[in-house]
Parts: structure tokens; sequence; C-alpha cells
């Protein structure tokens, strides 16, 4: 019997739903969330996330600011941007969109970001509080992959969790999240990556499979046992003459002959990607309750 598909849209409309009435009540004090994503560069992906960042704001009333800037912007220039922003008591959180032009040093911008508006979840120190359990931001394509587990009846509480790719974005953070001693995680998690001897015979243990590894198509129908659930992370673009752009979108999992396997899986698109979106907004939300809490 062919897996159940996890609706990414569905459950991300669902957790709108909710964060609509946390929004309400913060503006009944007079705070509106602020959000403001800066852009280097005109990478396309990058065009597309931010656009998309954008409309989801404004559906939700949040307050949202894109800052463009050219591939050539200087480093400085750009940390003392985000000095200024960290300043700015309308903004809630700050997302700077990655990759960022090869001069600029990654980790020092990062870095940079007020913990308490790192929406993102990458700053050194929610990295810390996320792995220690302790309340910080999660960063927001793991947190998704977390919430469409449990959201669509697949706890991992008890189960073993493959994750295939050791990213700082998204493989190392979601096992370190459905690892931890709470509700929703609790699994046991093995990471896999290009180094990992005989991965297919790895893959195959596990009763939920995490691709996130940016190749696409790469687990194949005989990688994952019969009822598993998998989880796609990846977005690829393969070229595709019959498509009107010229290319689509595919995961990292072969995902018709998988889905004849699995018990429920992640389609691309519509999957974990509007998951990654409504992350960031309810990071930005709890990032304005919490500066309200301290008024």
């Amino acid at each position: 019997m062919p897996a159940k598909i996890i609706d990414g849209n569905e459950i991300a409309s669902e957790i709108r739903n909710e964060l609509k009435k946390s929004i309400a009540g913060l503006k009944s004090k007079g705070v509106i969330p602020g959000l403001t994503v800066v852009l280097v560069g005109d990478d396309p992906a990058s065009q597309v996330y931010v656009r998309m960042k954008g409309k989801a704001c404004e559906e939700l009333g949040l307050y949202s600011e894109t800052i463009r800037l050219p591939a050539d912007h200087k480093e400085d220039d750009l940390l003392k941007l985000i000095d200024d922003l960290n300043a700015n008591p309308r903004i809630h959180g700050i997302l700077v969109q990655l990759p960022l032009p090869d001069h600029i040093d990654e980790t020092k911008i990062l870095d940079r970001i007020s913990p308490e508006k790192d929406v993102d979840g990458f700053h050194p120190v929610n990295v810390g509080k996320m792995l220690i359990g302790d309340p910080g931001f999660l960063p927001c394509t793991p947190h998704g992959v977390q919430e469409l587990l449990i959201r669509s009846g697949n706890s991992p509480e008890g189960k073993h969790v493959v994750v295939v790719g050791r990213s700082n974005i998204v493989g190392k953070p979601v096992a370190a999240i459905l690892m931890q001693k709470k509700k929703g995680a609790n699994a046991t998690v093995t990471v896999c990556h290009s180094r990992t001897k005989d991965l297919p015979s790895i893959t195959r243990q596990g009763d939920i499979v995490i691709a996130a590894m940016g190749v696409p198509q790469f687990i194949k129908a005989d990688m994952v046992k019969d009822g598993a659930v998998v989880i796609d992370v990846g977005v690829n673009r393969v070229d595709d003459s019959s498509a009107k752009k010229g290319y689509r979108l595919v995961g990292d999992v072969d995902f018709e002959a998988v889905k004849e396997k699995a018990s429920a899986i992640t389609p691309v698109p519509g999957g974990v990607g509007p998951m990654t979106i409504v992350m960031l907004i309810k990071n930005t939300v709890i990032s304005a309750e919490r500066t309200t809490e301290h008024q």
C-alpha cells in the first residue's frame, strides 16, 4: 500500500492558525512582531525564499522588511547593519540569508546577531542551548521536521531515527533535537554521512529516515525498510526539458519508488519547505513575546 503523504502545507497552516492568537495578543499590548531579512547578492534560490518569507509575514500581520544589498557589499558594513538591527526595538528577529558571497565570513556575521534576535537558531549560544535542552531558538528546518513528525502522528519517541547528512543547518541540529529527553523527542538517533561505510545497511534500520544531504534522489527503495517514515529535506533542481521552466524540483529521496515501501513520506515541494517558513515566523513571535515579558 503506498505511503500516506505528509502534507507540509496543511500542517504549516495549522501552526499559522495557532500563531494568529499569539500575534493578536501581542498587538493588544501594542507590539507588532518584526522580522528583518538581509539578502546579499542575487542567488536565485535565496530570492525565492526571501519572497516567500515576506509573503508569510504579510499574511499574518507581522512587520517585515527585506534589506537587499549588492554582492560586493563590504563585510564591515554588513556587521554595522547587524549592530543597528540588534539595537532596534521594533525588530524582534534578524535573518541573514545564506549563502553569503565568498569575501564575507559567514561565521563572523552569524555570531554578530544578538542571540535574542537569532530567529534562525544559528548563533553558538542558541546551538549550545539546543544541545543541552535549554529554551532558546531552535533552527527552523530541523524544528519543522520535528513538528511534521509529531503532528502527522509519527512521533519519534522510542523510535530509531536515521539522519543522512551532517550539516550544521539540518543534520546535526535535527539529531540534537530528536535525542532530547523531552516529549516529542526521546529517539535513538544515528547520523550517517558521505564517509559512512555500507550506508544502506544502516538506513534500512531506521523506523524514521531523514534525508538531508543535498543529492538528488539519493535514497532508493532498497535503502528503507517496509513501513518506514521518510522525511525528505532536500530541494534540488534537475534539468527537465518537458517542464515549463526547463527544470523541476526533486528531493534527496527517489519519491516514486520509496513511497511504495514507506508508511508515510513527505513530498518535494510541499513537505518540509512550508514548515521552515512557519517555524521562522513562530520564532519571531516567541522573540516578541519574550521582549514584552521583560518590559
